[in-house]
């Protein structure tokens, strides 16, 4: 019996539950604090095969999280490429513009200012020698940007998925 004046004090008997053990309560009270701590995204595990799940839906978020971060990697590159494809292919229009303008006003010209010193097919011949050069140079400036955006693959995306499962195996053997 308990002849102090404050509350006597709770025994402890067998068969008590869980719960209504100042012990147990004190614990859980502790876990409380410890969990309140902890990122709300990664909640107590209550038990092992909870703790699988989590991680097994963690690395499932995870991974639709890294692939569309690849899907806008490669559109970037993609999006990069066809823009050189679209300066490729406006030079060879420009060279093709360029050339048939300057084979109208250039070849009347010098054929006309040559067949003073020579026969008149020379002259012509000799004129369009020149502007076939021109053509030449432009075309290869525009090939020269046509190779730039070869291959249409996004490579960098494509090494970097490729480092992602490298690095996801490697974490996977530890």
């Amino acid at each position: 019996m308990h002849g102090g004046n404050g509350p006597a004090p709770t025994p402890v008997t067998v068969g008590r539950s869980r719960r209504t053990d100042p012990l147990f309560q004190r614990l859980s009270y502790e876990r409380q604090v410890t969990s309140m701590s902890r990122s709300l995204d990664h909640p107590p595990r209550q038990d092992t095969e909870a703790s699988v799940s989590e991680l097994v839906k963690q690395a499932s978020e995870q991974m639709s999280q890294l692939m569309r971060q690849e899907l806008r990697l490669a559109q970037a590159e993609m999006k990069q490429k066809g823009k050189r494809f679209g300066m490729g292919g406006g030079l060879f229009g420009g060279a093709g513009v360029v050339g048939f303008i300057a084979l109208q006003a250039l070849a009347a010209t010098a054929i006309v200012a040559l067949d003073l010193v020579w026969p008149l097919w020379g002259s012509a011949l000799a004129v369009a020698v020149v502007l076939l050069a021109v053509a030449a140079v432009l075309a290869a400036a525009g090939k020269k940007q046509v190779r730039q955006a070869a291959p249409p693959a996004p490579e960098q995306a494509i090494d970097s998925v490729k480092a992602d499962v490298a690095e996801i195996k490697e974490r996977a053997h530890r």
